[in-house]
């Protein structure tokens, strides 16, 4: 007679959840989480130089300068329930495995919001690679141009124009873009590559003086391929997936420490209550909108 035999494990699978390092690479404003805004001074024109000047007294003028200013958000998550009889009837430890998961979507969410905040009304550039399926969601349709070398290439020389500092230069990609940057490469560029790589600090590889880093979702815009579209926002048909690259003195944090409420031994519901809230803020920070590129695929016929 064979046994009906059955075993509860006593560790759960937990959720998976994406890397939010690319965060650090920024000025970080955190110390200021706690005010409603705050507000950037950016240095204006610097006053004209000219060779053997010759009218006496030279004119003399005023620098005007210029000013950004960022608000803070605040992120809570759903008040969740645990009941008694889930600390004392299950293998597992529950309640351990609902904070740690609670936490870590809030931080993600937070991390994302950062995203929003640096993409707008940041410079664009467009991929022009072969032509692929459009990845962003299922709403997405239709194929676009695949992310290669030569955008980064693009993004380099921009900078290089502006005069941006080469170092602490990085490039953020979702995982399809960072795959077809990866296909793009010989052999000998992808060895050289990855021979920098960090992956302790998220940094995948180095191309074109810059560090690229990975995230399972980065961004996602409208067609007009500006305008950015939340995840947590219902897509569209020609929806774009957009990657981020920056210097990091051009993008400023303000990430608060993360603040646990809780009501346990509740005597209505017969168990714990727990909610999460983060303060969270950032921006670019220089009014010329130099060192900061948002870069879009390409929609392909």
């Amino acid at each position: 007679m064979a046994l009906n035999k059955q075993i509860w494990l006593n560790t759960i699978v937990e959720n998976f959840y994406p890397d939010n390092s690319f965060a650090s690479k920024s000025i970080d404003d955190s110390t200021f989480v706690s005010y409603k805004t705050v507000h950037i001074p950016n240095a204006g024109t610097p006053s004209g130089v000219e060779i053997n000047r010759t009218k006496k007294p030279a004119s003399v003028s005023q620098r005007t300068d210029n000013e950004l200013t960022y608000d803070m958000d605040e992120l809570t998550t759903n008040p969740i329930y645990i009941p008694n009889i889930d600390t004392v009837e299950l293998s597992y430890d529950k309640r351990n495995s609902v904070l740690s998961n609670d936490r870590q979507q809030l931080q993600k969410v937070a991390a994302q919001n950062l995203l929003y905040r640096w993409a707008k009304g940041a410079n664009t550039l467009s991929t022009s690679g072969a032509a692929r399926e459009a990845h962003t969601s299922e709403t997405a349709t239709g194929n676009r141009k695949k992310f290669t070398k030569a955008v980064v290439m693009e993004a380099m020389v921009k900078m290089n124009v502006d005069d941006v500092p080469t170092e602490g230069r990085y490039m953020l990609l979702d995982a399809v873009q960072y795959a077809d940057l990866l296909d793009d490469l010989t052999d000998k560029e992808l060895s050289a590559f990855q021979a920098v790589a960090n992956v302790s600090k998220g940094v995948m590889g180095q191309l074109y003086g810059f560090s690229i880093m990975q995230r399972s979702k980065v961004l996602r815009v409208k067609a007009d391929g500006s305008t950015v579209i939340r995840w947590e926002d219902e897509g569209e048909a020609t929806e774009l997936a957009a990657g981020l690259a920056w210097q990091q003195q051009c993008v400023s944090r303000a990430l608060g420490e993360v603040k646990m409420f809780s009501n346990e031994d509740d005597p209505q519901y017969y168990g714990d209550i727990y909610s999460f809230l983060v303060r969270v803020g950032g921006s670019p920070r220089r009014y010329d909108k130099k060192g900061v590129y948002l870069i879009t695929e390409g929609a392909a016929v």
